[in-house]
């Protein structure tokens, strides 16, 4: 790294607080959102309320507590922001919108939806918190647009301890794909540039999620369990048929045959077939 891109990278972070410092009503929060900001992109071992406030030259992580807790900001304002800040340098029309969760290892029970669950960054059963995150990649860069906390069923019907973290009264129990599906949303309301959306079994398993992707005119490449049933629905025009002596197409007439399809430009038209069969 270069003295120049150093300084192109600081440029860079205070445009980005620029643009977000009008949702923090006073100088002292907007303070604090500056240090907490450069804490979490230095090189520290660790990106905890300790290590944030040494990084920003305070004696105790009081105020970044502070900031977090009880400063009063809008999450969500800033999320849309940070994503006109995204597009602005990373759009592109054939983008792929990414679905995906991550797993925060914690050693007590007291963050907010902890509990043993599996996570996929330990690849095992951790006592952590779950988030659901849409990233966006282009051939420009890649960056996170949206997240989610994943709130377990146990969490949202236990209310001493909804009451202990914090957790707003509306908030109910919503699966993750709900909850992808919720972000994809947001994502195609704000005029999000893309062609794709990808996803694990965790998303692809899910028929209303793909409904929301299908309805907003998007392609998507989700994995699924080998427990997964899908059905084919064949286009306007198109019969099942097998090939006859002589390379010519006849309608298929016994359960043995499918697998075989035609349009109307049969025999010339050919399309990949899920077994791996050439169809006709």
């Amino acid at each position: 790294m270069t003295r120049a891109d150093a300084q192109r990278w600081a440029q860079g972070l205070e445009a980005v607080m620029d643009r977000i410092e009008a949702r923090f009503g006073r100088v002292e929060p907007r303070r604090r959102a500056r240090a907490y900001m450069r804490g979490l992109l230095a090189p520290l071992e660790r990106k905890n309320g300790w290590q944030l406030a040494e990084a920003a030259g305070d004696r105790t992580p009081d105020g970044v507590q502070d900031f977090l807790a009880r400063a009063h900001w809008d999450a969500e304002l800033v999320r849309d922001d940070l994503r006109a800040y995204v597009l602005a340098h990373l759009g592109d029309e054939q983008a792929v919108l990414v679905l995906e969760e991550t797993g925060f290892v914690k050693k007590g029970n007291k963050s907010c939806g902890v509990q043993r669950q599996y996570s996929g960054t330990a690849g095992r059963i951790e006592n952590c918190q779950v988030g659901v995150f849409l990233a966006y990649a282009s051939h420009h860069g890649q960056a996170l647009l949206d997240r989610a906390l994943y709130l377990p069923e146990s969490w949202t019907v236990d209310r001493p301890r909804r009451a202990g973290a914090g957790v707003p009264a509306m908030v109910a129990f919503t699966t993750k794909p709900k909850l992808g599906g919720a972000m994809l949303k947001r994502a195609f309301a704000a005029g999000v540039p893309c062609a794709w959306v990808v996803g694990d079994s965790v998303y692809g398993a899910d028929y209303a999620l793909r409904r929301v992707i299908e309805q907003h005119g998007r392609g998507y490449v989700m994995t699924v369990t080998s427990a997964q049933r899908l059905a084919l629905k064949w286009p306007t025009g198109w019969k099942m048929c097998r090939p006859a002596p002589g390379g010519d197409c006849r309608p298929a007439t016994a359960p043995r045959d499918r697998g075989w399809m035609t349009g109307p430009t049969c025999p010339t038209a050919r399309i990949p077939h899920p077994a791996g069969r050439r169809a006709y």
